[in-house]
């Protein structure tokens, strides 16, 4: 009983030969379940996730949000997961610059503000100084012409 046309044919199916559709049985699913093919997703998947939370390539954060979302069907592959996860740390660094900027931006303002007020507070004060001065002069002012046309009625009435 020669084994070489049945080990010549296990190496032909090896390759991937003689399972065309003609040779099917039984369904794709009874052949290898979807259920399987999740499972074993899954596990790529949450394995992967967990080794990079260890490794703090993300934060827990991060992971319990990509784990959802590896449940809930959104990353086909190990692939795609890595990229996601590449895309959303760079989103991450992306908001915090900005924050910074703005932050930045603020506290600029702030302090723009902050000087505008003082001069404005300033050039009233010196305004305020101004009008008081020149009100005083003009006081002055009528009081001596006030005093001047006192002299002249004395000297009109002694005259």
């Amino acid at each position: 009983h020669s084994r070489s046309r049945a080990n010549k044919k296990r190496l032909a199916k090896r390759k991937g030969r003689h399972s065309g559709f003609g040779k099917r049985k039984g369904t794709r699913n009874a052949r290898l379940p979807v259920k399987i093919l999740w499972i074993r997703r899954q596990r790529v998947l949450r394995r992967l996730l967990v080794k990079y939370r260890e490794a703090k390539k993300i934060d827990k954060h991060l992971y319990h949000e990509l784990y959802a979302k590896a449940k809930g069907n959104v990353f086909k592959n190990k692939r795609i997961l890595i990229e996601y996860i590449h895309k959303a740390k760079n989103e991450k660094v992306r908001e915090k610059h900005v924050a910074e900027e703005a932050e930045a931006r603020r506290a600029r303002n702030k302090d723009a503000r902050a000087r505008r007020v003082g001069r404005l507070e300033k050039k009233r004060g010196e305004e305020i100084k101004a009008a008081v001065q020149d009100a005083e002069a003009r006081k002055r002012e009528e009081e001596q012409k006030a005093k001047a046309k006192k002299e002249a009625a004395k000297k009109e009435a002694a005259a």
